[in-house]
């Protein structure tokens, strides 16, 4: 007898070839996403290579005021590695790309690949706190939607996840402002990432927050919470509505399967029955998770020059306003390498939770 499950069966695909081939056969989705990593982060350098050069403004004339000579201005040009036709200046930024080269910014004379170290875990640490913060509520919420369908609070989810987008980020951070600073003054003053009088604390690895919470300097840990608090609770409030909406289909799914009919119909306890119902649907989570670190590290560069953090984001508006060509392209390699492996990261996750997905087995009837 076959009980009703809504997982397939998984056997393994038979193969007769020569062990290292065997592997390959069985490991090819996942070698092959990993080994064209480099690849994609090339073509998007291309593309942000032309992009960046559409941007209005020259970056000599930024930077000395316009007075120079014509010879003064072709001999900047040539010192800034502006000279030359569009197919050497590609092929300069992708021979230093290649190499790990980020080039030398032309507003600030510094190293480009040491100031985005210095930034990149700032921005990484609101993107991260968000997207935790995101799924925590998303599964709280949508569990009691689930379980509670009808109810008055199940219909407001459910409209809130049908607005999934509807309110942009920055405008739901200018309203918590006005209302929770500007009006009831429950939050810090958005400049900074810690208070005038609170020093910040020595930090090794650029994530403040967690280093002030190891260190035990609880001064420094507070005044960081505190400032990080409204944008993360904007973050939140902005993006888990589509979280929600994709958990809710598979929410809904799981516990309307056969195998969760089975298991209530046989008196599984409870806690059995809510974690199969999340396992089903933790494939479709994960995938949209995913997607949704990209959407907050972009929002975390707007957030970042609204609430003075200091991180890509404001290193970023700098290098527009100062047409600093160098800084902004490394800036956006950087950005999409590291949503690319956050994506691969997800891919990877995913396989391993999918049964249908991992290698070698292929799903039977």
């Amino acid at each position: 007898m076959r009980f009703p499950d809504t997982d397939q069966a998984v056997a393994p695909v038979p193969d007769t070839s020569p062990g290292t081939g065997r592997w390959f056969d069985r490991h090819r989705w996942w070698v092959t996403r990993t080994a064209m990593l480099p690849v994609h982060v090339l073509v998007f350098a291309v593309v942000a290579f032309f992009l960046v050069s559409l941007i209005p403004g020259d970056p000599v004339v930024a930077l000395t005021g316009g007075r120079l000579s014509a010879e003064d201005y072709a001999a900047a040009r040539a010192d800034l590695g502006l000279d030359g036709p569009w197919w050497e200046r590609l092929g300069r930024f992708l021979g230093d790309l290649v190499s790990l080269d980020l080039g030398t910014s032309l507003a600030t004379g510094r190293d480009v690949a040491g100031e985005l170290a210095t930034r990149l875990p700032a921005t990484l640490e609101l993107a991260l706190l968000g997207l935790v913060g995101s799924t925590v509520a998303t599964l709280v919420v949508s569990w009691f939607a689930v379980t509670r369908r009808g109810s008055w609070f199940s219909r407001v989810v459910v409209g809130y996840a049908r607005s999934a987008g509807a309110i942009p980020e920055f405008v739901l951070a200018i309203a918590a402002v006005f209302v929770f600073y500007a009006a009831l003054s429950w939050a810090p003053a958005p400049s900074g990432r810690t208070s005038p009088m609170v020093p910040a604390p020595d930090t090794v690895t650029g994530f403040t927050l967690l280093e002030a919470l190891l260190t035990g300097n609880g001064e420094a840990f507070a005044s960081l919470a505190g400032h990080l608090l409204l944008p993360v609770l904007v973050m939140i409030a902005a993006h888990s509505a589509i979280l929600i909406k994709m958990l809710l289909v598979g929410l809904d799914e799981a516990i309307d399967a056969p195998a969760t009919r089975f298991r209530i119909a046989t008196g599984a306890p409870r806690r059995v029955v809510v974690l199969s119902v999340y396992r089903r649907a933790a494939p479709a989570m994960v995938a949209t998770i995913g997607m949704l670190f990209g959407y907050l590290m972009g929002g975390a560069v707007v957030l970042e020059s609204m609430f003075a953090l200091g991180g890509l984001g404001q290193y970023a508006v700098d290098a527009v306003t100062t047409a600093d060509v160098v800084a902004l392209r490394s800036f956006l390699v950087v950005t999409a390498a590291s949503c690319l492996v956050i994506y691969l990261v997800v891919d990877l996750v995913t396989m391993t939770l999918d049964v249908r997905r991992r290698p070698g087995a292929v799903t039977g009837e």
